[in-house]
């Protein structure tokens, strides 16, 4: 499989979604927006991932090709691709698709726990995956789901921490890609957004939470493995 990441800040890429391509023998390539590399052919790729970003996915002035990596992934969609977006890929997803994306009434930055929904158990990805996950966050923005999408997870703070579109789209406000060493670079960049508030974990609890990461990677590769089984999700 080809797999085409998408790519918004230096110190988001792959993570172990790569780590993951690798053990499995998919070719993936990188289109850095941030260097303003130009968008390759839809013909050139079958999955399309899309990490994650300090942006939003209206600032189309300070970030001029937000609005052709819109368009990108309505064509990726529309051309029956795989799709699967986290954080910020997941809200332009759902941005994409008619939902609406807006500040969430707290950030959610840290380890906390998310429960599937009744109609995770009726997803092929998500049936495998436990009720409760304690994963990784780190975002402000939060969206609606898009019409006929199918919400498949919440957190305490968040009620839409996934939804399914069809049975090649696939979004993740949380993180199960991330390694230690992505953990890092996030703090490094964004650990001035870590202030006192009861869903913003410390620095030294993140990294108590660093033996979380077998088992997050452990799900992730469950859950990639079944997305790109056919049919779908």
């Amino acid at each position: 499989m080809r797999i085409l990441c998408l790519t918004h800040v230096p110190f988001e890429d792959a993570a172990n979604i790569g780590e993951w391509a690798n053990l499995r023998g998919h070719a993936l390539t990188y289109t850095h927006l941030y260097r303003d590399e130009a968008m390759p052919a839809i013909e050139s790729f079958d999955m399309l991932a899309i990490m994650g970003g300090a942006m939003n996915v209206d600032e189309h002035d300070r970030y001029l090709w937000l609005a052709s990596e819109k368009d990108f992934i309505r064509q990726a969609i529309d051309a029956d691709k795989k799709v699967i977006g986290v954080c910020l890929g997941a809200q332009l997803i759902a941005d994409v698709l008619g939902g609406e994306v807006f500040p969430n009434d707290h950030k959610e930055i840290g380890w906390h726990r998310i429960r599937l929904t009744p109609q995770a158990a009726q997803s092929k990805v998500f049936s495998m995956l436990p009720p409760e996950m304690m994963v990784f966050h780190w975002h402000g923005d939060t969206f609606s789901l898009p019409p006929g999408a199918v919400g498949l997870a919440s957190s305490g703070v968040c009620e839409n921490q996934a939804f399914r579109y069809g049975d090649l789209v696939l979004a993740l406000q949380f993180h199960l890609e991330y390694s230690q060493e992505s953990i890092e670079k996030m703090l490094t960049h964004c650990g001035d957004e870590l202030i006192d508030n009861p869903y913003i974990n410390t620095p030294e609890q993140i990294r108590n939470g660093y033996d979380n990461i077998p088992q997050t990677t452990e799900w992730l590769y469950a859950l990639l493995d079944m997305f790109t089984q056919k049919p779908g999700n």
